[in-house]
């Protein structure tokens, strides 16, 4: 049962705190039937986002690909091109543009949902690809 399954945390990147919050208001508690619930950890800069995946093993990543200074699709591409292969997460992407889908994919998206974000489609995105890495 999803009740007896440890949580597991999840890395949000955003330099801005509302997306962050959003982010995870959608998602809610437990992102589907059968998946433990999820504990966050929030990261507002690239450098901060690539230290905690040098730290921890983070199963997936939800990175804002809109963010001003450097956005999640850079991020991904530094973790990507850095960090060691069993310390990549999954990435999902949140992206303004249908026409930023391939920037997502050459970053190594999992998943993308669009600007503005629809809790549902957030939650199913993150569900799927927990589930996939199940």
């Amino acid at each position: 049962m999803a009740s007896e399954q440890n949580p597991v945390e999840l890395l949000v990147y955003s330099d801005d705190k509302e997306t962050r919050e959003t982010i995870i208001r959608a998602v809610g508690n437990r992102p589907g039937k059968g998946l433990p619930e999820v504990r966050w950890h929030e990261v507002a800069t690239p450098a901060a986002a690539l230290e905690a995946v040098e730290e921890k093993v983070f199963p997936l990543a939800v990175l804002d690909g809109e963010a001003a200074k450097s956005s999640g699709l850079v991020v991904a591409r530094t973790i990507a091109d850095t960090i060691s292969q069993d310390h990549i997460p999954a990435f999902v992407f949140t992206i303004a543009r249908p026409q930023d889908q391939w920037l997502a994919n050459f970053s190594k998206a999992a998943a993308c949902v669009p600007f503005p974000i629809d809790p549902k489609q957030m939650q199913e995105a993150i569900a799927e690809v927990l589930r996939q890495k199940q």
